[in-house]
This record gives structure tokens, sequence and C-alpha cells, in this order.
């Protein structure tokens, strides 16, 4: 990750321009091409170094809900588990935490329903039980990293 790179993270964090083309908006800061922004994001997801890239959602504002779920996962088997869970595209990120609970992670679905069919659809996949620990109460953190 060169200066350039890190600029392109710290820009757009929390500060997405909202026009036709926000790659050029940024590559006109930055002095390179808006082809060279797209290009090294797509790098940068390509070796790890981002894991996302893209809009966070108040899903609840738009007629949909999330939740906070976790399972129990041998460690021997955490890596596979982890990549069965991953490939469902309701899942947002995943996370390891030194617990009994050992992985944790959070699903978006359109409905409650939904969201019930998917933690099925994941105990099915991984063949562990899904705990599921929906929100009871918001807080906003803005949270920013300078790389």
């Amino acid at each position: 990750m060169d200066s350039v790179d890190r600029e392109i993270i710290n820009q757009f964090q929390g500060d997405f321009p909202i026009v036709d083309r926000p790659f050029m908006a940024l590559a006109e800061k930055l002095d390179i091409t808006e082809s060279e922004v797209m290009t090294r994001i797509r790098f940068m997801l390509d070796d790890g170094l981002l894991t996302r890239f893209g809009p966070l959602y108040n899903i609840d504002k738009m007629g949909g809900t999330f939740s906070l779920c976790a399972m129990q996962v041998p460690e021997d088997v955490f890596e596979d588990i982890a990549d069965r869970v991953n490939q469902f595209p309701e899942v947002a990120h995943n996370y390891e935490r030194d617990n009994r609970l050992n992985m944790w992670f959070v699903i978006a679905a359109e409905s409650e329903p939904e969201l019930g069919e998917i933690i099925e659809r994941i105990e099915q996949a991984t063949g562990l039980q899904v705990f599921n620990f929906p929100k009871q109460r918001e807080f906003y953190v803005n949270f920013r990293l300078s790389v």
C-alpha cells in the first residue's frame, strides 16, 4: 500500500462524493485518473488489504432488518466454516472472538421471516447452531481509521 492507496481509503471513509462520477471527483483531488482510482480499489480488494468497499445502509429505514449472530466453531474447522458463512451475500462481516461463541457475524435481510430462513440455511451449510442476537437499541458511532 502506497501513499495514494492510503489517501483513497482516507478520502472515502464517510465522505463519499454524491455525484455522477465519484471516482472522478476523488481522482481530481489526488491528481490521478478515474481509471487508476478504480484499479487501485480493485487491487486492494483482490490483495485483501480491503475486505469490503461499498456503502453502509440503514436497513431498518428501508424496511429490512439485521441481526448480530454468533456460532461456537471448533478451532480446527474455523476457516472452513468462516468460508461457508461468508458465501452468504446477506452476511455483512464476520470476525473471530476469543470466547466460547468464537464466530460473530451480521446478517442483513429484507424481513424477519427471511432472516430466520438465512439462519436456517447457514445452520444447514455448517452443521452448527446459529445464535441470533437481534438489536434491542441502536447506538451511532462515527468510526474512521486514518491509514
